[in-house]
Formats: C-alpha cells, sequence, structure tokens
C-alpha cells in the first residue's frame, strides 16, 4: 500500500492533477472529431513533453488515451461515423437510439460504460503489473534477450492482416534501430558519414512521421470543405426505465473481463475487445433480435471492452516492455525520451513513477464520469460541424513545431517527412506501423542482451536455450511465428476438403 500511497500523493499534486483533467477534456474533443485518433494525439503530445516532468508527461498520455477512447462515441452514436476504430461496434446500436430520438441516453450510457471498463481495466493494472515484475527478478541477458525477440514477434504477427508484412515491418525497425553508435563496442554503424546520424534516428522523430502525417494526408484527400451535417445532433434528455442501469451491470461486468483479457494479448486493440463484448453480449441476452435496433445493451458492451483494453494493455507493456496495442507502444517511447528504460526494471528501478502512471490511468477513467458526461459532450458534439480540411493546416504547423524543438535542426523535419511517406504508403499497401516502432524500442535491448549473454557463457550461444525460463520464451516465440503458417495449411486442407 505503501507503494501506492507515495505515487498517489505525487499524481495529486497540481501539475499532474491539471495535466489529467486538460488532457481528459482534449481527448474526449479528439475522439470526437471524426478523423482524429489517440495514436496520432499522443505521437503529436510526445516532442513537446521534453522539458515536462515525467508524471505530468504521463498523465497527459493517459487522459488523451482515454478520453478520446469515450469521445469516439459521440459521432458514433449522433451521425454513424466511428469517431475512432474501437467505436466501430458502438454505431451498431447507437446511432439507432440516437434515430429514435434516445442519443443523450446512448451517450449517457457510452459514458458510463467507458468510465466503468477505465476503472476496472486501471485496477487490473494496478493488480497484476507489480505481479508480473516481480517475476522479472529471476530474468538474466538471455532471457530479455528472448522477451524482446517475443514481443517483436508477436506484435509483427498479431497486428494486421498478414503475418508475414508484419514481421517484415519488425525486421525494419529492427534495422533502423541499429543506426548509429553501437553502446557496447563505441563503433558507428550505418551512418553514412553523417554526424547527425551519429545518435541514430530519433525515436519521437520516426514515431510523429509514421503516426501523424498519415491520416492528415488522408483528412487532406477527402477534401472536406462542408463538415458534418448538425441535422443529427438530437439531444434532447432520454430518461431511464426503472431497473434500466441495473440491468446494465452483468453486461459491464462481462465486458470489463474480456477487455481486459484482450488488452493482455500484445497486438490486439480496443476495436477487438469492443467487438468480442458485443458478440458475447449479444449471444447472453434473451432477446439477441433486439441488438442493432438500439439496445442499450449493445452500447454498453461495446464502450466497456474498449475501454477495459486501454490499462489492461499497459501490462506486458511496463511489466515486459511489450506493449500490448500502439499506444502502449507510444507510452514505452514516452519512457524513453525521459530517460527511463521500458520493460522489467522499471518497477525495481522507478517504482513512484510507475505506480503514479497506474493511478493516472484510474484517476482519468473517474473523469470520464465528471467531464464527459452530458456538458461536455453537447458541447464537443458541435465540433463535428467543423470541416475536417481546416484540420489539416493546423496538425501540420503543430507537427513541424514540435519536431523541430527536440533537437533544433532542421534535417529532423526531413526524417519526419520521409517517415511520413513511408508510413502512408505502407499503410495503403496493409504494412502495419507498430514493429516497426516496437523493432526500434525492443531491437537495442535485444542486441545488447544477446551480446552480454555470450560474454558471460564466453561464446557458447547453448546459453541462450539451456535456461528454463530462456528456454521457455524460445518456444513461445517460434510457436508464435509459426502458428500462421499453421493455420494457413488448415484453411487450405479444409478449402481442398470442402
Amino acid at each position: 500500500m505503501g507503494f501506492y500511497t507515495d505515487a498517489l500523493t505525487n499524481v495529486l499534486a497540481l501539475g499532474p492533477l491539471t495535466a489529467m483533467v486538460g488532457s481528459t477534456l482534449l481527448g474526449v474533443l479528439i475522439g470526437a472529431l471524426p478523423g482524429l485518433n489517440p495514436v496520432m494525439a499522443i505521437a503529436l503530445l510526445l516532442p513537446l513533453t521534453y522539458s515536462m516532468d515525467p508524471l505530468v508527461a504521463l498523465a497527459m498520455v493517459a487522459g488523451i488515451y482515454n478520453g478520446s477512447m469515450y469521445g469516439g462515441a459521440i459521432p458514433a452514436i449522433l451521425l454513424r461515423i466511428p469517431g475512432t476504430p474501437a467505436s466501430i461496434a458502438t454505431t451498431f446500436d447507437g446511432f439507432p437510439m440516437a434515430d429514435r430520438g434516445e442519443a443523450s441516453k446512448a451517450l449517457k450510457v457510452a459514458c458510463w460504460s467507458s468510465a466503468i471498463g477505465g476503472i476496472a481495466s486501471a485496477i487490473a493494472l494496478m493488480t497484476m503489473g507489480p505481479l508480473l515484475a516481480r517475476l522479472t527478478l529471476f530474468f538474466g541477458p538471455a532471457e530479455y534477450f528472448w522477451i524482446a525477440i517475443f514481443g517483436m514477434a508477436s506484435v509483427g504477427v498479431m497486428v494486421g492482416s498478414d503475418a508475414v508484412k508484419g514481421l517484415l515491418a519488425a525486421v525494419l525497425g529492427l534495422l533502423i534501430g541499429t543506426m548509429g553508435i553501437d553502446n557496447l563496442s563505441g563503433q558507428a554503424r550505418f551512418t553514412f558519414d553523417q554526424t547527425w546520424l551519429l545518435g541514430g534516428l530519433d525515436l519521437i522523430v520516426v514515431l510523429v512521421g509514421l503516426y501523424a502525417l498519415p491520416p492528415v494526408l488522408q483528412l487532406a484527400e477527402k477534401c472536406d470543405l462542408k463538415g458534418l451535417s448538425s441535422a443529427q445532433l438530437k439531444l434532447a434528455d432520454a430518461p431511464f426505465a426503472p431497473g434500466e442501469v441495473r440491468g446494465l451491470i452483468p453486461t459491464w461486468l462481462r465486458s470489463s473481463g474480456i477487455g481486459i483479457g484482450v488488452g493482455i494479448l500484445p497486438g490486439a486493440g480496443g476495436n477487438i475487445a469492443a467487438f468480442l463484448s458485443y458478440n458475447a453480449v449479444r449471444n447472453a441476452s434473451d432477446d439477441p433480435e433486439s441488438f442493432g435496433k438500439g439496445n442499450p445493451q449493445g452500447v454498453a458492451a461495446a464502450e466497456c471492452g474498449n475501454n477495459a483494453d486501454n490499462a489492461a494493455s499497459m501490462i506486458p507493456a511496463l511489466s515486459l516492455g511489450i506493449p500490448g496495442n500502439v499506444v502502449a507502444a507510444l507510452v514505452l517511447s514516452a519512457l524513453t525520451i525521459h530517460g527511463l528504460q521500458p520493460g522489467p526494471q522499471l518497477f525495481h528501478q522507478n517504482p513512484t513513477l510507475v505506480g503514479g502512471f497506474m493511478m493516472e490511468m484510474l484517476i482519468t477513467s473517474l473523469l470520464i464520469f465528471a467531464l464527459g458526461g452530458a456538458v461536455a459532450t453537447r458541447v464537443f458534439a458541435q465540433f463535428q460541424r467543423l470541416p475536417g480540411v481546416l484540420l489539416v493546416p493546423a496538425i501540420l504547423i503543430l507537427m513541424c513545431v514540435g519536431v523541430y524543438v527536440i533537437n533544433g535542426r532542421i534535417v529532423d523535419l526531413w526524417v519526419m517527412l520521409a517517415a511520413g511517406l513511408a508510413g502512408y504508403f505502407l499503410e495503403k499497401v496493409d504494412v502495419p506501423l507498430a514493429p516497426i516502432i516496437l523493432g526500434m524500442i525492443l531491437g537495442p535491448m535485444a542486441e545488447q542482451s544477446v551480446r552480454r549473454a555470450l560474454l558471460i557463457s564466453r561464446g557458447d550461444a547453448t546459453e541462450l536455450f539451456t535456461r528454463p525460463l530462456s528456454a521457455t520464451l524460445a518456444i513461445m516465440t517460434f510457436l508464435v511465428i509459426v502458428w500462421p503458417a499453421v493455420k494457413a495449411l488448415r484453411r487450405r486442407r479444409r478449402l481442398r476438403a470442402g
């Protein structure tokens, strides 16, 4: 308890508390604007956090993440336009409710469900994260090596529709991570006689380019000059029937469990959690035919499931350095730019900071009750009238300013542009971007760990496989890589048999 008591004292200081309130409101606004998403917002935010206290920076990440996941429900319910990918399932019953004049009720259900899912997820993080971190006390360099390889392999395989493309993306990130001075030998690698490359490509510059520029280009493609119609913004109050809220409790419990389980799996994401929760509640319902026609249970399941994924995705990220989703990878990046090493040692070296971030995930979920209710919802719903094309120059300016202030170098703007164009075309051919960033983060960890392990064993490579934990992790990595091929073979056999 002392661990969290100290963390709570730090979190409730003026700086982190102000950051949580402001960023939660900002997150709701970002989610409410179709075309914007939490990944792009956090990617834009990270360069601006260099001079901030790490706890304040993480508070802003937590607020934007939790706030935007709820905010995505606003256009999903009012206009059948998902504000975030995770709010697609919310449209199934949210929009029919709004169409029959129950938009206010649907938004209240979404708000409560988002908050409850986020709270359950944060509690899971606070209980399971430290337990998993204690297990890492038994890890040596060989285990760290396999954790890094397992993280890159699992995310590369599970993110996207093609495992081969995901693994190639992870390898690309791994290669980018080798640029610069080798930490063990001091030799310059792949710098092409450019002094600005001696420190390698800046992670945040690449990250902003990969994640912030492609959505901006997609917004520009649409050339939305009229904005979204406000004709459907019917926000008149619709009362709840007696016992209707009480009837949502089983849905919240079931969806929270599903969302937490999905969040722990690397590469799954809130959209999968939302769909699984929605299907589970519909299958368990006595009236499954009412789903898709305006059943509040459907809204509750989707929103609770996708928000229960939020903090749960941080469990493997903070404990093992393996992010459960893209935002978790950005959190690892935020820790890196503040001089902290993501992964198993984080709990032992910076327990107050980690505990503080866990508390921030919990508090920002609670703030959704207070800030994401009727007032914020009514205000931010009006921003949907803003033409999307007006957002493009504003976001580009923020990107350029944020990247330039990192190192004060014009060359970083060119790197950002190159990364953004690469990310834009990679998305066009369905190559996932998350494994690239993960390769840049975990690649150096894998390289240094394997070299340390070989130095300790005097060049005996069997040390990587003979220890029980390292052997287990090696087998898990092998299974993760081979499993997609096994599934493909089974599918071919079924097609031939059919």
